[in-house]
């Protein structure tokens, strides 16, 4: 059984970065910790791979660990004579941190960085370390600029060559290759990836450090902008606008205001998404002009440099992007990349790696997208305008997570989009307050309130509203569940679902749990956001849905149902309620593991739950934590949050005949992109149970 994986170039570049991540991603979903290494480096700066790798999948290790030597040391020590010690030193290290972690994924050495000779020499350099390691081998093609029938015959190649040098080959793969393109047979899988500008084009911020620019006008969101073109502007006004592309740099002299203005225009106007604007010959533009710019919001960078447009474009053209720590748009786009075009889950079997029994944060959130992945649904984000919620929709659309539909005038849409230099092409835009479907949604809900006396009319009204419109979305079948909450409040979000979705037969109360990601392991906390004061049969309800959810998620559910006393100790109406809580989870579900009343020390510490409840299954390793009311659940969850670094994914509802979910207006462009990753594995179940 491999414990690594060995990534060799097949020549010059080949993109080893994207591949790189797509191999880490699908070894960190089955173990709690993974080491990468690299045989040679450049030298003591930082190597951006290990940069990219090390800052994705927190390993905390300094680089020296992570490597074998240098370039320049190799090159001396084969110089004299001594390829052997070359070998040893860099085995040995190897062996440092395969000690450490339970699988590594090695990324060779490269051949525009002068190691140990070119070619042939050195692809049976990186063999003979491959084998050495124990690692199977993933020879990387680059496909940029060559024909199908070029990238063909390399493939070929790098198979047999690595093959005849001893390597275990695990799979073929030729990255940025023209598309479309499939690779020829092999005996063990190719796989073709097509140039994504978005990986490959650099960003206004690359641009602007490699020309030594400086910015006259924009935001770290103006410079995250992509690259995908240059254009010169000399001409007058009517020849440049006849000129520009999506995502085109514009290189003007810097006492061409007109140039500045019109680009601007162009862009805010919506006739072309441009990427920014470099002044040339450091002339500043006209403090009039750039106020009208400023004054049209473009959300575009003004660059100036010294050179003149002629160098700048040349200068410009050399730059490449890669995925790394700043670049977490690329980091996205790479993936869905690498996932779309390969086989992961049989390039997964085929790593055989073995399984860690336990389940780390890391683990569990990326265990989410390839779930969501795999069983794909259509979701609504009612807060179609939202910078947060644009941001994860790309994030969402580029990991194939699921399909969505955001709520908001188009118009409005469009320009926050421009506005942002983010692409969501995939995901439809519908307006409630236009849409035909408000007529439906009105008599619809119109029929579920009559008993409250609500006309048509005035169901007219309500539905135009984002949540209602939503919800209806979801209850009609058109959209399969929602996650709001990001400009909502919590009663905005949710009660539009009380009413509209209502709770699973059997289930008196919707409920909410937190996933607590700790350290080592993945807890489940509830209720910490809806009831307030639940009684005994509500409490039962609760724990039977989390734990329910709790195994959905992969989480073997083991439920303490919490209290300030453990067993018979003491006495009281809140220690009575959750003994009774107990008794009915019992009744109802006895194939479920439950203990309680249980203090939190006891459900969580096998060493105190030895001396409190020595036989029980649950004390000392519950995994599902019911609270007895929303005062103590609230702080609890935020107490860990707080004092022990815990992340906290949810409030996640439970209940519900389908699924919608409440986000923090706190958060994240992370926490939205796996709270929607858990509604869309909440509504690959049956229609009826969204919890």
């Amino acid at each position: 059984m491999a414990r690594s994986v060995y990534l060799t170039s097949v020549g010059s570049g080949g993109g080893k970065s994207t591949i790189a991540l797509g191999l880490a991603e699908l070894l960190s979903r089955q173990v709690e910790r993974i080491g990468v290494f690299r045989p040679l480096v450049a030298g003591t700066e930082p190597d951006p791979i290990l940069a990219l790798l090390t800052d994705r999948y927190r390993i905390d290790l300094p680089q020296d660990a992570l490597t074998g030597t240098t370039y320049a040391e190799a090159s001396a020590l084969v110089a004299d004579g001594r390829r052997e010690e070359l070998i040893s030193r860099i085995v040995e290290r190897y062996r440092d941190l395969e000690r450490r972690c339970p699988a590594v994924v090695v990324v060779g050495s490269d051949f525009a960085d002068g190691g140990d000779g070119a070619g042939p020499r050195e692809l049976a350099f990186n063999a003979r370390l491959a084998t050495e390691f124990g690692s199977v081998v993933v020879p990387v093609l680059d496909g940029f600029g060559q024909s199908p029938e070029a990238v063909a015959a390399a493939a070929r190649g790098a198979y047999h060559d690595l093959e005849d040098l001893g390597a275990t080959v695990l799979a073929v793969i030729a990255n940025r290759v023209p598309a479309p393109m499939t690779l020829p047979e092999l005996p063990v899988p190719a796989y073709a990836i097509p140039e994504v500008p978005a990986v490959s084009a650099p960003t206004v911020a690359e641009v602007a450090t490699a020309l030594g620019a400086t910015l006259l006008a924009g935001d770290d969101a103006a410079l995250g902008r992509d690259v995908l073109d240059y254009v010169v502007g000399a001409a007058h006004v009517p020849t440049l606008l006849g000129h520009l592309t999506e995502g085109a740099l514009v290189i003007t002299p810097g006492d061409r205001a007109d140039l500045l203005v019109a680009a601007s225009a162009a862009h805010v106007a919506g006739q072309v998404s441009v990427a920014g604007v470099v002044l040339t010959l450091g002339e500043q533009p006209d403090p009039r002009a750039m106020r009208l710019v400023e004054g049209l919001n473009t959300g575009l960078a003004v660059l100036s440099v010294t050179s003149d447009s002629y160098d700048t474009v040349a200068a410009s053209s050399r730059i490449e992007g890669r995925p790394g720590p700043a670049n977490p748009r690329k980091v996205e786009a790479a993936l869905g990349a690498f996932e779309r075009c390969v086989d992961t889950v049989d390039l997964a079997r085929r790593l055989r790696v073995t399984r860690s029994a336990r389940v780390t944060p890391l683990m569990f959130e990326y265990d989410l997208i390839d779930r969501a992945r795999a069983t794909r649904r259509r979701l609504v984000l009612p807060e179609g305008t939202e910078e947060r919620i644009l941001r994860a929709a790309e994030i969402l659309l580029q990991r194939g997570v699921a399909d969505l539909t955001l709520l908001g005038r188009p118009d409005d849409v469009a320009r926050r989009i421009r506005e942002l230099g983010i692409d969501i092409t995939g995901a439809d835009v519908v307006d409630p307050i236009a849409s035909p479907w408000r007529d439906e949604f009105a008599e619809e809900y119109a029929k579920l309130r009559a008993h409250r006396g609500l006309t048509v009319e005035l169901a007219h009204d309500i539905v135009a509203q984002p949540n209602y419109f939503g919800t209806m979305m979801v209850a009609t079948g058109h959209a399969d569940g929602m996650v709001s909450g990001a400009t909502h409040t919590t009663a905005a979000t949710i009660r539009p679902a009380f009413e509209i979705i209502r709770t699973v037969p059997g289930v008196s109360v919707a409920s909410s749990v937190f996933f607590m990601l700790l350290a080592d392991r993945v807890l489940v906390y509830g209720d910490c956001a809806v009831n307030p004061d639940p009684d005994a049969a509500q409490l039962a309800d609760i724990a039977i849905s989390s734990a329910d959810t709790a195994a959905r998620f992969g989480i073997e559910p083991r439920v303490a149902m919490l209290s300030y006393s453990t067993g018979d100790s003491g006495f009281g109406a809140d220690v009575e309620k959750v003994a009774a809580a107990t008794k009915l989870v019992r009744e109802r579900r006895p194939d479920l593991l439950v203990e309680g009343p249980i203090q939190y020390d006891a459900a969580i510490d096998p060493q105190v739950a030895a001396t409190k409840l020595p036989d029980s299954p649950v004390a000392g390793r519950a995994t599902v934590f019911i609270f007895p009311d929303l005062n103590t659940g609230n702080n609890t969850y935020k107490a860990v949050q707080r004092s022990a670094g815990a992340v906290a994914v949810g409030p996640v509802m439970q209940g519900l005949r389908r699924p919608v979910n409440d986000l923090s207006r706190g958060a994240t462009v992370a926490d939205i992109v796996n709270t929607v990753a858990i509604t869309a594995i909440q509504a690959a179940g049956s229609p009826e149970e969204g919890s």
